[in-house]
């Protein structure tokens, strides 16, 4: 049984969210936007999800360094050394990386609970439930545990984990990102196989060591900083690491790679909200299943369509089915649903055309 004193949660909130543009932008991306209008951002969601069963002085967030500011605005608990700053973005197993090896720091014994700052999860007693038992299964055993979800569609955009067996925590067989639509066709028929959350649960030592094994290099570099971490040092030294470190995700650097990976299986009503056709899916529709503010938009003839519009704008749409349509203060974004995979190609164009002030 883990020690409560041993229990951190690491929040990765580096992330620029481009896949939601043009309501993301590189100064204020997804995880410090309220997409819902809840009145609380998705980081927000995020520390509370965990407020309940964690004191503040065990969350670490790890975010790019200009989003340090943004970070201690959305949860004002936290005191500044608790947000560890990425000087450029380096995918995941970095990231967790800089978290593991300052957390040994601290405290060679914590157990961290790993949580993007940005998804959705409907069911919170349900998921902390799973999160309890995840907690206890890897601190007594040298385990790195994932959450997996029960799916409920073939989905193409997330990752799936294959079982061993049938039981509520399982050794994992294999992972496969992002598979096709006939591929995920066949994972949901055969019953073998869980979305991947990216939620990980492990012992301090356990991941460290598997860092060592599989990322030799990401080892070295960390290691050899850690004596800086939590101190004056920390910024030249991240610094550097970061400039010679490869970006790799921790999913292909070590999950994919290790013999003790296991996960939890949960059914909480999660979704990563990676997208506008997922956040469509998860918003209240009028009657003719368009999900859009509920004042100041006029829809006529229109089905099926998401809008975002800024507040106090008014709009009148007609014709429209199954768009996407976005306004803010300088972009109007007006996509079909089918092909919001081009808008990271849009993004790059206008990048192209006027520079960052638009992105």
């Amino acid at each position: 049984m883990a020690s409560q004193n041993d229990i951190y949660c690491v929040i990765m909130a580096g992330g620029i969210g481009a896949r939601f543009w043009p309501k993301s932008r590189l100064d204020k991306p997804k995880q410090f936007l309220d997409i819902f209008g809840t009145g609380k951002s998705f980081i927000r969601m995020t520390y509370e999800r965990f407020a309940d069963r964690i004191p503040a002085d065990h969350f670490l967030v790890v975010t790019n360094v200009r989003y340090k500011a943004l970070v201690l605005e959305h949860i004002p608990e936290l005191d500044e050394k608790q947000v560890l700053c990425e000087p450029i973005g380096r995918n995941t197993a970095p990231c967790i990386c800089y978290a593991a090896y300052y957390l040994r720091r601290l405290n060679p014994q914590a157990v961290m609970i790993v949580s993007p700052a940005d998804h959705l999860i409907l069911n919170e007693q349900a998921f902390g439930d799973v999160v309890k038992e995840t907690v206890e299964f890897a601190a007594e055993h040298r385990a790195l545990m994932t959450i997996g979800i029960t799916p409920t569609r073939p989905e193409t955009g997330y990752g799936y984990i294959q079982l061993s067996d049938n039981r509520p925590i399982s050794k994992v067989k294999c992972f496969t990102e992002k598979p096709n639509l006939e591929l995920a066709q066949t994972f949901i028929q055969c019953g073998e196989f869980l979305w991947n959350s990216g939620i990980f649960v492990w012992r301090v030592c356990d991941i460290i060591d598997a860092v060592a094994a599989y990322l030799p290099e990401h080892h070295a570099l960390f290691e050899a900083i850690e004596q800086d971490l939590g101190t004056e040092r920390e910024t030249k030294a991240v610094e550097q690491v970061f400039s010679q470190c490869r970006a790799i995700s921790i999913d292909y650097g070590v999950m994919e790679k290790a013999d003790n990976v296991f996960v939890h299986c949960g059914d909480f009503g999660w979704s990563d909200v990676g997208t506008w056709g997922s956040l469509y899916q998860h918003s209240r529709k009028d009657k003719y299943a368009n999900a859009k503010p509920v004042e100041g938009c006029y829809t006529y003839d229109t089905r099926n369509s998401i809008i975002s519009l800024p507040a106090g704008k008014i709009a009148v749409i007609k014709g429209l089915r199954d768009y996407i349509v976005v306004d803010t203060e300088d972009v109007l974004m007006i996509c079909p649903r089918s092909e919001e995979q081009n808008i990271k190609k849009f993004i790059d164009e206008v990048k192209f055309q006027s520079g960052d002030k638009h992105i």
